[in-house]
């Protein structure tokens, strides 16, 4: 059996209630998509968490070597990585009790998201968060709420 993604409803919700999202694999280089990806979502109001191998800040935010390593609760774990990665990173963002793994375009590893799914994470495999943000919430959508961090 295939993977499947969530509908857009549920899609919409997580995007929605998240207010802290890791990236895991978010470049210190303007060009990449990575960074460009996170500074959407800093600019949408989100609590952007960076775990890169490298770096001390990215984006102007504290950089984690490690999923584990990040204090506090992660809403979701966005990843830009290898699919020979994959597997790992699942491993990582269940250690870290992360609710939701997202999977950006390209990162496509099923039986990682199965199990990542199996373990009662919400998976969203091979799909754009930023695209799916904008066209589910807007692009001027910003997240409400005192406890986020991030500029505007």
């Amino acid at each position: 059996m295939s993977f499947q993604n969530p509908d857009d409803a549920a899609v919409h919700r997580l995007l929605e209630t998240a207010r802290r999202i890791a990236v895991v694999g978010l470049s210190p280089k303007p060009h990449r998509d990575s960074n460009r990806i996170g500074r959407y979502l800093l600019d949408r109001g989100y609590e952007v968490v960076p775990v890169y191998p490298r770096e001390e800040t990215i984006l102007g935010q504290k950089v984690y070597r490690r999923l584990q390593d990040v204090p506090g609760r992660l809403d979701v774990v966005d990843v830009f990585r290898r699919r020979e990665e994959l597997a790992g990173v699942v491993d990582d963002a269940l250690a870290a009790r992360a609710p939701a793994l997202w999977f950006q375009l390209g990162c496509v590893d099923e039986d990682a998201a199965r199990r990542a799914a199996t373990a009662g994470a919400i998976v969203v495999m091979d799909r754009c968060i930023m695209v799916e943000h904008a066209a589910l919430l807007g692009r001027n959508w910003k997240v409400s709420g005192g406890d986020t961090q991030g500029g505007s």
